[in-house]
């Protein structure tokens, strides 16, 4: 009878204490589970959302590139800020490269039309004339590079800067005219000296007299945004 009682008791009640710890338990293990299902989820529409994003694509040198900057202070950088706040549906990606010439531009514009962009912002020639390139030279790089942009039908924004005057005033000019001779055949959006809002502001230029700070960078986003805007979709603005 006494083992009766026993058989009973352990068939009710089995563990009692590990039976209240179970319960909760299991409960939290599927509450675990469904947030970072929930998590996994939400980061993979992200992915498709950023996936659906066109491309803008900075292709230039070391001013593109952020040289001497830290992470997140270049102007594309600056720029995808801007249109973040503007709740402009584009992804902005950098592909600048320090002390990449008009040549290499030519060279890689093929690995650019790749990736599908929609629009890209060009910004080379600062090196072909620190090293005193021919301009007719630079002139041919840029014209095969908004050639192949223009055929693959991607829209441009030509970007140019000018030279230090100790480089001589004739070669400046025709260093100049190289980038008013491409807007003129190819019909890009143009800004003709990406510097022309900050030259005169105090901490906006590196010490090396050649690359902009983190502040410079800022105003040059500022400076191309009036002649991004227009070429952006409609329903992405």
């Amino acid at each position: 009878m006494i083992a009766s009682r026993r058989t009973t008791r352990i068939l009710v009640s089995p563990f009692p204490a590990l039976h209240r710890y179970t319960v909760p338990v299991d409960v939290s293990r599927v509450i675990r589970v469904s947030f970072l299902l929930f998590l996994a989820a939400a980061g993979l529409s992200r992915s498709l959302l950023a996936a659906d994003r066109p491309l803008i694509v900075c292709y230039g040198d070391s001013i593109t590139a952020g040289y001497g900057l830290l992470t997140g202070q270049s102007y594309p950088d600056a720029l995808q800020r801007d249109l973040d706040s503007r709740k402009l549906n584009y992804k902005i990606v950098n592909q600048g490269t320090s002390g990449a010439t008009t040549k290499d531009a030519a060279d890689g514009v093929r690995s650019i039309i790749l990736m599908h962009p929609e629009i890209v912002i060009v910004e080379f020639g600062g090196n072909d004339g620190l090293r005193g390139v021919p301009p007719d030279q630079t002139r041919r790089n840029l014209d095969q590079v908004l050639t192949a942009l223009e055929n693959a039908h991607i829209k441009v924004l030509l970007a140019a800067i000018t030279l230090p005057p100790n480089y001589g005033r004739d070669y400046i000019l025709a260093f100049d005219q190289t980038f008013r001779d491409m807007a003129a055949k190819h019909h890009p959006a143009f800004v003709p000296m990406i510097y022309k809002d900050l030259i005169h502001v105090p901490g906006t230029i590196q010490t090396d007299g050649i690359h902009p700070t983190a502040k410079g960078s800022e105003i040059i986003a500022q400076t191309l945004l009036p002649t991004l805007l227009p070429l952006l979709r409609a329903g992405n603005r």
